[in-house]
């Protein structure tokens, strides 16, 4: 068994929370924030048997796909020394980072 720790970008969540429980897998989110942008995230995670994994891999390639932006930085207040940032400027935002780790027991507990 595998445990599957899926980090996307908030607006690309729903759409993978619906896909992956569609395909018959159970999965915990956890809203987080991260990212030079402080842009929202979401950690989700799912336990899944060896040979599904390529399976719910195919689901987040499908479902999480990078794309440009326009931002706004976040920007403490400046201060001599500090570095400059421009108003608006294109990043790139999307795509999944994927951590699988061996489950060594699993129970669920009625």
């Amino acid at each position: 068994m595998k445990l599957i720790f899926a980090i996307v970008q908030d607006e690309d969540a729903d759409g993978l929370v619906d896909a992956i429980v569609s395909a018959g897998f159970r999965v915990t989110r956890i809203g987080s924030t991260g990212s030079f942008l402080r842009m929202g995230n979401s950690s989700l995670m799912m336990g899944v048997d060896d040979n599904e994994v390529s399976r719910v891999i195919s689901i987040v390639r499908r479902t999480c796909r990078r794309r440009s932006q326009m931002a706004v930085p976040y920007s403490p207040a400046l201060e001599p020394g500090l570095l400059y940032m421009p108003e608006n400027f294109e990043v790139e935002v999307g795509g999944a980072i994927l951590l699988i780790h061996n489950v060594e027991r699993f129970e669920r507990i009625p």
